[in-house]
């Protein structure tokens, strides 16, 4: 097995990792972007979900199946090419033509079945089996999490090892927050470092569990911010949120919040990012009172490749 991120070529790229002055004027403290919105694929998705593919072929196995149609399901495409290895991805009925086509790109083989993602899913399921692969989780896994730790490990290095008040990130099925955890118990900054995991009403699975007391299952999604659309938050997550309270804070806006702050995002640095990801930058646009208590604040800029100018401009207009 890979034991390292530096043991073979990483798959992810290092990402820039600067102060915003717009946003840092605007909070009236510094503010980084670790900006992931420039992986290859577009999300950081490739991060986690790259090493796993490593390790899986590390394994010996040689196909790699995924039913993600979003911003897994390209991290996984574009694994299976740089690996050498047979990718299928299986996608409902649902999912967009230029997807598929993106996906394609990558050369993945795509398999469209079923009306919805869970009928998907059991047939990525079977395909896995049947022929000896891998299904790629798209949040789970802890593989998967120690890649998206890395980005932790880049900002330790671009800060001189000072560690910064806060990370913020948003939070879908919960992988991007248990790396970032993961991250911080590798460079040393656990219970120095604040956590902050933002969330879109109607994809706030993290945020209702919190005040449940237990994991909720969401009926459906009704953000716009589909790349949250996780009904259940992972149960890893929702355990380490409930050990730690006094790390990890929950933060939730509404779409026109995260939309808004897409468009200010683009207005301040020019780069194009999903809704999903908007929810984050929306804890600095809209002053969240929770980021009061840090003399810092780093924003994990997530991107999420599904978003363009008129599909943002169409958000804008349904917000």
């Amino acid at each position: 097995l890979i034991p390292k991120h530096g043991a073979v070529e990483r798959l992810h790229a290092q990402t820039p990792f600067f102060l915003s002055n717009p946003m840092s004027a605007l909070l009236g403290k510094p503010v980084y972007l670790k900006m992931d919105a420039l992986q290859p694929t577009g999300s950081f998705k490739l991060r986690g979900i790259g090493l796993t593919c490593q390790r899986a072929k590390q394994r010996g196995v040689s196909r790699l199946v995924s039913s993600s149609g979003g911003n897994a399901g390209l991290a996984v495409a574009h694994a299976g090419r740089e690996l050498g290895m047979q990718t299928s991805v299986v996608v409902p009925e649902s999912t967009p033509e230029f997807i598929r086509e993106r996906l394609r790109g990558y050369g993945a083989e795509v398999i469209v079945h079923g009306s919805e993602w869970a009928v998907a899913n059991e047939r990525a399921v079977e395909i896995a089996a049947e022929s000896d692969g891998v299904l790629v989780h798209p949040f789970e896994g802890e593989d998967t999490w120690e890649g998206h730790g890395s980005l932790v490990e880049e900002i330790a290095t671009s800060l001189h090892g000072q560690p910064p008040g806060v990370i913020i990130a948003s939070v879908g099925g919960g992988g991007l927050a248990l790396g970032v955890l993961s991250g911080l118990e590798k460079v040393g900054w656990l219970g120095k470092v604040g956590v902050m995991a933002c969330e879109t009403v109607g994809a706030d699975c993290l945020a209702q569990a919190v005040a449940a007391g237990e994991r909720v299952t969401l009926p459906g999604i009704t953000s716009i911010a589909k790349s949250l659309g996780a009904n259940q938050v992972s149960e890893t997550l929702f355990n380490k949120v409930q050990d730690k309270s006094n790390l990890v804070t929950s933060w939730v806006c509404t779409d026109k919040q995260a939309v808004d702050a897409c468009l200010s995002f683009a207005n301040d640095h020019r780069v194009l990012v999903e809704p999903a990801c908007g929810a984050a930058l929306a804890a600095v646009y809209e002053k969240s009172h929770l980021l009061t208590q840090y003399p810092s604040v780093v924003v994990e800029v997530c991107g999420g490749s599904i978003v363009d100018l008129n599909l943002l401009q169409q958000y804008a207009q349904q917000c």
